[in-house]
Formats: C-alpha cells, structure tokens, sequence
C-alpha cells in the first residue's frame, strides 16, 4: 500500500497515511476537524528502503551473478606455481635476503 501525505488548510497540520490506490481521499483534518484536509502531490512511486542493511547488490539477477563471476581473475593453481625453477627460487631468495658486510 502507498504512503499519501496530507496537509490541513485549516490548521496546518501534516501527517502521512498508508492508504490503498482505490481508497477516497480523506477530508476530515484529525486535529481541528474541520473539512480542509488536502493529499499533497507526491514525489513519486520510487521505492525507498529505510534503515542499514540495505544494499544495491543484495537483489542482483542470476545472470549478473554469473558475469560477474566471469569477469574476476581466475586464483592462481599449484601447477604454476611448481613450475617455477630452481634457479628463480634461488634468485628470489637472495633479493629477499640483505648481503652482508665484508
């Protein structure tokens, strides 16, 4: 159900009502009771989720899911990482390591 805002001409008072699309318009102020009770135009029939939790990913169709899953660098195997040599190894080792003074 729509959320409608209303404003008195009367007294100025100014609340919001859950009301269905096919309910009439409500004429009487709660406040002053008098009949001067207006809906104000709304800004729109955007949906609008209120407190944390929210996020844009949270409602992403399967198949973004799946391109997005395609798109990411695959993890790097144990099978390059045997292939380096012996040698590569070595030389890694000693640019880790700092040469010592004579």
């Amino acid at each position: 159900m729509p959320t409608y805002d209303y404003r008195c001409h009367g007294c100025g008072h100014e609340f919001e009502v859950f009301q269905s699309i096919s309910a009439d318009e409500l004429r009487k102020c709660p406040e002053c009771g008098k009949p001067k009770l207006r809906r104000l135009m709304g800004g729109g029939a955007a949906i609008v989720f209120k407190g944390s939790g929210f996020y844009q990913t949270d409602y992403r169709s399967e198949s973004y899911k799946k391109s997005a899953q395609a798109d990411k660098p695959a993890p790097e195997t144990k099978a390059e990482t045997k292939s380096e040599t012996k040698s590569e190894t070595k030389s890694k080792e000693t640019a880790k390591t700092p040469a010592k003074p004579k």
